[in-house]
């Protein structure tokens, strides 16, 4: 039998068009089903695949990858207000986190919380957002298995914030075992590369980061960020802040060739180089900048389930609020808007916030 508590009618959520258009829509208010949990979205993230595979898509091919028409925003934090049959861990009341992607739980990398890379080949593989009603709304249905607790000390925000771009940040600084040794160096200063930067300092390590775009440099800046804009020097300019000895650990966020390669060059030998920023394409030569400096090069694509869960606590224990990293909100309302000012790539995280 469904467990409820009392909540208002009425159901709104942001629809994808493609060829940069949104709309909000009327939708009914789901009944959870077996298994499932109703989330009162509280704060949902706009994310840059979004806008990547989504927002700017012109067409959608048939395929796993095919947009159905459904609510958007993979990145949602909310509260519980209604559980379905067989749901034995959580409750009405629990606040929660979305992991994004629902797998089919029993293949290898489902059993061990990797259902963002399900390899069930019946089509069980879906995500919130994009094949499942997302987050752009006040009410969506949740699997029990695809959410965490959000921590009492952590805001709704900071949750939404967890969902995909801080989790992915946690994740990528776990691959490079970043500690109070490192001097880090993070490439790409929008919202995920602030995470990096945020993590890796409350690790311990000394961070630096580089960024084109003079707008989000100046906000890293208000954040804590030591910053060096990018310039035509600028390899010489990083390593003149290590005394030419280079970063033991750099990653890149910008998904930008140019960024990536200046990572293998201003690496320290025996370094760690993590790749994180989706798309792009990269070019090196192999020999003097991976082999003969003994570098660890690695590919970080978000994050596990457990991996969420324990980036939850630590952001608690760390007293860490990603939230800070917001600097625009928006009502679902004025979706558009929100959409346009984070695809012009100057802002930092762009979030709908219900009150």
């Amino acid at each position: 039998m469904t467990q409820t508590s009392s909540s208002s009618t009425g159901r709104r959520g942001v629809v994808f068009l493609g060829k940069r258009q949104v709309e909000v829509r009327d939708f009914e208010i789901p009944t959870p089903g077996q298994g499932e949990v109703r989330l009162q979205v509280k704060a949902s993230t706009l994310c840059g695949s979004d806008l990547n595979l989504i927002y700017r898509k012109e067409t959608w091919k048939p395929g796993p990858g095919q947009y159905k028409g459904c609510v958007g925003g993979h990145e949602p934090c909310g509260i519980i207000d209604a559980v379905g049959p067989g749901v034995t861990q959580f409750k009405v009341g629990d606040r929660c986190v979305v992991y994004h992607i629902s797998g089919c739980g029993t293949c290898h990398d489902c059993r061990k919380g990797w259902f963002l890379m399900c390899k069930n080949e019946a089509g069980v593989r879906k995500a919130y957002g994009y094949q499942r009603d997302g987050g752009h709304s006040n009410y969506m249905l949740v699997l029990e298995q695809n959410i965490c607790k959000l921590p009492d000390e952590l805001t709704y925000v900071d949750g939404a914030m967890t969902a995909c771009g801080v989790a992915t940040a946690y994740t990528a600084c776990c691959r490079a075992n970043v500690s109070g040794r490192d001097r880090v160096l993070v490439t790409g200063l929008g919202p995920v590369g602030v995470c990096l930067a945020m993590l890796a300092k409350a690790m311990g390590a000394m961070v630096w980061a580089t960024e084109v775009s003079t707008e989000r440099c100046a906000f890293a800046e208000k954040l804590g960020i030591q910053v060096i804009p990018s310039s035509e020097g600028i390899a010489s300019a990083l390593l003149e802040v290590t005394n030419g000895k280079g970063f033991e650990v750099c990653f890149d966020a910008s998904g930008n060739g140019k960024a990536r390669h200046l990572c293998l060059e201003v690496a320290r030998e025996w370094g760690r180089v993590v790749y994180v920023g989706e798309g792009g394409d990269v070019s090196f030569s192999p020999s003097p900048m991976l082999l003969h400096k003994q570098i660890t090069l690695y590919g970080s694509w978000v994050c596990n389930l457990e991996q969420m869960e324990d980036c939850l606590e630590f952001l608690a224990r760390w007293n860490l609020h990603p939230e800070t990293a917001v600097t625009h909100r928006y009502s679902i309302e004025d979706a558009s808007t929100a959409y346009e000012m984070f695809d012009a790539g100057k802002t930092g995280k762009v979030a709908f916030v219900w009150e």
